[in-house]
């Protein structure tokens, strides 16, 4: 995906994005999850790599030395309905114009989800 693609679908012009890329401005966390949401992977697919020195100075990892001042972080799951490819399929399936192909195309994939559910 290009730099001006990317910048479109996240309301920002392909040199902001060009900034983020190069480290001169930093990602706040709502942008990191907007990023996420149009690149279709979780957030956590930007520590991935992160350096074991850059890790350690985490608050997270800080706060667990301390007794009692830190739960386990809660585990994020990505809801399908926020999810691009829902988005896609729905825009897709409204640009069906034959409304008895519409209905045909919904009655497959509640076939299809029924199948696949009894498996």
């Amino acid at each position: 995906m290009s730099q001006e693609k990317l910048g479109e679908a996240i309301g920002l012009t392909f040199q902001q994005v060009q900034k983020y890329e190069r480290g001169a401005n930093r990602i706040g966390a709502s942008r990191l999850f907007d990023l996420s949401r149009v690149l279709d992977v979780p957030v956590s697919y930007f520590f991935d790599d992160m350096a074991d020195t850059v890790q350690s100075q985490s608050p997270v990892n800080i706060i667990k030395g301390s007794v009692g001042l830190c739960e386990e972080p809660a585990t994020f799951e990505v809801d399908p309905m926020t999810k691009r490819e829902t988005l896609e399929l729905v825009r897709a399936y409204y640009n069906i114009t034959d409304p008895q192909v519409r209905k045909r195309v919904y009655e497959l994939a509640k076939a299809l989800a029924a199948v696949a559910n009894a498996e």
